[in-house]
């Protein structure tokens, strides 16, 4: 039942729809990267396969449908791994910010008193510095690294979610229904797995689906400046760090080189467009309030 009414609520709503249907196309496209770009190097199979060390970037032909970009990478290559790649970044720090979250509102929230005072000031703190920047500080310590940039986006991303599941299972803990399990003999880890944190968790659940393209938009802000993958990754955002030197073409034609940007810039919009479209959906799956 539960099913049916989630496919009946996207496929009732055009921008639901839109959302779902670019969501799977980029899914579609991460699961058939070996055949749509057969893996150039199997020790690494991000690794862009490079024409020559030329450095004017060349257009769209038969051989290379996207373009190259400068150093002559395979654009194509870069924009089909980078959708795979993308997924990984965006589900896996999601995944670990949110249960990092989950622990620290849930143990706050439920606990009261001096763990909830301790454990809420530990999130202001990271809160206190602008999450870009904590991220860049934290990457730059780590070394420039997709798994270090992975971990700087998961430290920089937990606390909103321990601040909201915290609020929620607050309002939640003073339910009648709760109060009713106290009585009749639940305690402590039983109270918040079975009745409180399943009616508190769902406004988390929707920000996170939310999360997972802006994780990937930060995580190819990291990039473009440096601090994510190394030159030659199929990363979205160090594909448009190679651009960045061909953004106003040349003197005669300031298109010249426009597909640099086109192709890696549009991955990034569209996917995410998507999530945050599919985002809206799961809200108004998940908020009882809702009609």
């Amino acid at each position: 039942m539960f099913q049916n009414r989630i496919l009946k609520r996207i496929c009732t709503n055009k921008t639901s729809l839109a959302g779902f249907i670019l969501v799977a196309f980029f899914g579609l496209v991460a699961l058939l990267a070996p055949w749509l770009a057969p893996v150039h190097n199997k020790n690494n199979p991000y690794q862009m396969p490079q024409k020559s060390y030329a450095i004017a970037p060349q257009p769209p032909s038969g051989g290379y449908w996207f373009g190259t970009t400068e150093q002559q990478y395979d654009l194509y290559y870069g924009v089909v791994w980078g959708a795979r790649l993308a997924f990984e970044i965006g589900v896996t720090v999601t995944f670990f910010a949110f249960l990092v979250g989950l622990l620290v509102g849930a143990t706050a929230a439920y606990f009261g008193g001096k763990v909830d005072e301790v454990l809420m000031r530990l999130t202001d703190v990271v809160f206190a510095v602008p999450s870009l920047v904590l991220a860049m500080v934290i990457a730059a310590m780590l070394g420039p690294d997709i798994k270090n940039m992975m971990i700087a986006l998961t430290v920089v991303s937990w606390p909103s979610y321990a601040r909201l599941i915290r609020g929620d299972i607050l309002s939640v803990k003073q339910r009648d229904y709760v109060t009713a399990a106290r009585t009749l003999g639940a305690r402590g880890p039983r109270i918040l797995l079975r009745h409180i944190l399943p009616n508190s968790i769902y406004p988390s659940v929707v920000v996170a689906s939310l999360d997972i393209g802006y994780v990937v938009l930060t995580a190819a802000s990291l990039s473009f400046l440096g601090l994510g993958a190394q030159p030659g990754t199929a990363d979205w955002g160090q594909l448009i760090a190679m651009s960045r030197n061909w953004v106003l073409g040349t003197a005669q034609n300031p298109f010249a080189y426009w597909y640099t940007v086109a192709a890696p810039g549009g991955a990034i919009f569209l996917f995410v467009l998507g999530w945050n479209l599919l985002g809206d959906a799961f809200r108004d799956i998940l908020d009882p309030r809702q009609v």
